[in-house]
């Protein structure tokens, strides 16, 4: 599927998902060609690349690590900026060059805490997936959380057949409420203001997910060609091989030299 030349507004027509306005899901952003080649540069890179953390490892590109006071200027490279200049052209959603992209390797039982992205970035971050698809969750930040009421019910208690459990109603502020995304492999999700300020995201560490409920489903399902990871009749994915994924973002503030920061 050719997206090349899209603007913004025809994205939000065409690919919006769900009830926030700037969540967009754009199946087939890459071939299967262009997934391939990426997944080679990647792995070509030397093992001082990579940086361990907790349940996966990472590339850190354009800049290293991104300081509070903004990010060290460096050019990132050929390979990359083809696929940063397609994702910052075909979407219009970014409104200066995408100058940092963090590649993440997930095993098929890892995932990620549910997390915000800093106030280093402009709010707006676009993410390739790569390899397995995932089920990502997202979850209203906690400041937007409140309890309606609380209520008890009779339990029987096995000393005195007398108890109480007691359960707190859960509801969001301006009908924020969590969802999930279907993230296919060569798929792109971009989020932008409210999808971005106001909710955390994570993948949950399982190898079996559901992706019943998901918002973008008919989106991401191709009934005619069905992922083999995915299973059709009871709704889950099979995480059988790595997953590895791009996150575009741009860093506002730009320094030249280290001694700057």
């Amino acid at each position: 599927m050719s997206h090349g030349g899209m603007e913004g507004n025809d994205i939000l027509g065409d690919f919006k998902i769900g009830s926030l306005p700037t969540l967009i899901y754009i199946p087939d952003f890459v071939t299967e060609s262009e997934q391939t080649a990426l997944l080679n540069k990647i792995y070509e890179a030397p093992v001082s690349k990579w940086k361990s953390v907790k349940n996966r490892r990472l590339q850190n590109w354009a800049g290293g690590v991104v300081h509070e006071k903004g990010l060290v200027s460096q050019e990132l490279p050929s390979w990359l900026t083809k696929i940063t200049q397609k994702v910052h052209d075909d979407s219009g959603m970014f409104p200066l060059p995408i100058n940092h992209v963090l590649v993440n390797e997930y095993l098929p039982d890892q995932g990620i805490m549910p997390h915000q992205d800093g106030p280093a970035y402009f709010p707006v971050v676009a993410i390739l997936s790569l390899g397995s698809p995932v089920v990502m969750d997202f979850t209203p930040h906690l400041s937007l959380r409140f309890c309606t009421s609380t209520w008890t019910n009779n339990v029987k208690d096995r000393s005195s057949n007398k108890g109480a459990l007691d359960i707190e109603r859960v509801q969001w502020l301006d009908n924020h409420s969590p969802f999930s995304v279907l993230l296919m492999p060569r798929s792109l999700l971009i989020f932008k203001d409210k999808a971005y300020s106001d909710y955390l995201h994570g993948i949950k560490d399982v190898e079996v997910q559901s992706y019943n409920g998901v918002i973008n489903e008919v989106e991401a399902v191709n009934e005619q060609v069905l992922d083999h990871s995915l299973s059709k009749d009871v709704k889950s994915i099979q995480r059988t091989t790595n997953r590895v994924s791009l996150t575009c973002r741009s860093v506002l503030k730009v320094h030249k030299n280290l001694f700057k920061i």
